[in-house]
């Protein structure tokens, strides 16, 4: 499947911190599933080199790009510092993708496809044809409570709104006020995709498969965790009292 010419410039974001031994590997595979696209490396500080790496996959292919921050500030700050690049260089079209190899590049021109009639894609795990390889039924039961706690509490008619395999058109992006997202863990998905609902634009999911990771360790943590309950159960109950008070 080819990318839609239509949609413009592509640019897919690859936030990482300490993904030497799988930055390689996900950029090759970006570049040969969807040759068009450009791929920025957000590095924020890996003290193991993942900076040194990117710059050296940039200088061997102009497609690559990398943005050096000093400081591992959460995943919302990486993409967003992501997207305002993006602004400034002329994309329109941002990806999030991660590093670790559990979001599948081949998947990418499905993703894209799926733009050319919606605001926003979301690449799912939780709807039919989505699936999850490797995980422990323990994690496959925090992220679909996590997911179904959402949807009720925000009211919300997404199944998978912290996926992180995502598409926005620029202008999407630039309609959802990004200066005041202060979402800093996965409730950064959750938070944006609300914003774009909140917008009235066009948020669809589309089936992916969702590999856990084989190198590295999992970014994910208890504060994380206590961040994404903390944030949509203030958000639900903000939105209770707005339609209370009307």
């Amino acid at each position: 499947m080819e990318i839609p010419a239509e949609l413009g410039r592509v640019l897919v974001i690859i936030p990482t911190y300490n993904e030497r031994d799988n930055l390689e590997r996900i950029v090759g595979r970006v570049r040969e599933a969807a040759p068009p696209v450009d791929v920025l490396v957000v590095d924020d500080g890996s003290p193991d080199g993942t900076g040194d790496l990117a710059d050296g996959l940039a200088e061997t292919d102009d497609h690559v790009k990398v943005m050096h921050r000093t400081a591992k500030n959460g995943l919302g700050a990486a993409y967003i510092a992501g997207f305002r690049w993006a602004f400034e260089h002329g994309y329109d079209v941002m990806v999030e993708m991660d590093a670790d190899g559990s979001h599948q590049p081949e998947e990418l021109p499905v993703l894209l496809s799926a733009l050319t009639d919606a605001d926003l894609v979301i690449g799912a795990r939780w709807v039919p044809g989505g699936k999850v390889l490797n995980w422990p039924k323990s994690r496959e039961a925090l992220s679909r409570g996590a997911n179904t706690y959402s949807r009720l509490m925000l009211g919300v008619p997404l199944h998978d709104a912290t996926g992180g395999y995502r598409a926005f058109r620029a202008a999407t992006l630039q309609k959802i006020d990004l200066d005041t997202v202060d979402s800093r863990g996965y409730c950064f998905q959750i938070d944006l995709a609300l914003r774009a609902l909140r917008q009235g634009l066009k948020v669809v999911e589309v089936p992916i498969t969702f590999v856990e990771r084989t190198h590295g360790t999992s970014k994910m943590s208890r504060d994380i965790i206590a961040e994404a309950m903390w944030r949509v159960t203030r958000w639900g109950v903000s939105d209770r009292a707005a339609k209370l008070r009307r």
